[in-house]
């Protein structure tokens, strides 16, 4: 039995495969047997594993949240430069261009993954919910630094800002919105709360 660095390399083997199905084919397409497929290992490694296929979506779920902890480091280095909204445009852009949107359409989909989820992560949706205190930290920044009114509810503009840009991304099979719309999205969530000096 591998142990170690080689049950990692195939936990990360599987993991990958899972977001390759879920980016190409959408959540309904990723079982055991398509992911077991797409890792080119036989079905007996992912049981070695995990104890069963829900168990295996929760962590790889969670992989992927706390993957977003780099891209919440850079968007609190962004405050001060360039444009409130245009920070909040690209950090939007890059989350629900990943594979972001189609976690949140499994975790829709799968009861039992909820189930599993609620063991660690208690309430709402784990990439979301994440996204949300990602994009509620870097307004407080902004605000701190004079550029958001200090009146600005950022626990209400985070998750308003998180759920329209979703509205926005979820169409998997459509063309992502330009983002010319998502900017216009971001502003309009904002009104006159943003106080940044424009380009």
């Amino acid at each position: 039995m591998p142990t170690g660095v080689a049950i990692r390399d195939v936990r990360e083997q599987l993991f990958s495969a899972a977001e390759r199905i879920l980016l190409r084919d959408g959540p309904n397409a990723l079982t055991s047997r398509a992911l077991t497929t797409e890792a080119g290992c036989a079905k007996g490694v992912l049981h070695r594993h995990f104890a069963d296929f829900d168990a295996f979506l929760a962590e790889f779920v969670l992989d992927r949240v706390h993957r977003m902890d780099s891209q919440a480091a850079a968007l609190r280095d962004a405050a001060g430069t360039g444009t409130i909204a245009g920070n909040l445009t690209e950090a939007l852009t890059s989350l629900f261009g990943s594979v972001a949107v189609a976690v949140v359409a499994l975790i829709t989909f799968r009861d039992g993954l909820r189930d599993r989820l609620r063991q660690t992560w208690p309430a709402g949706v784990p990439v979301l919910t994440e996204a949300a205190t990602m994009i509620a930290g870097y307004l407080a920044a902004e605000r701190g630094l004079g550029r958001l009114a200090p009146e600005a509810d950022v626990e209400t503009l985070a998750p308003t800002l998180i759920g329209a840009g979703h509205l926005l991304f979820a169409d998997r099979k459509g063309t992502p919105p330009e983002p010319g719309a998502v900017e216009k999205m971001v502003t309009t969530v904002l009104g006159g709360a943003a106080r940044d000096a424009r380009p």
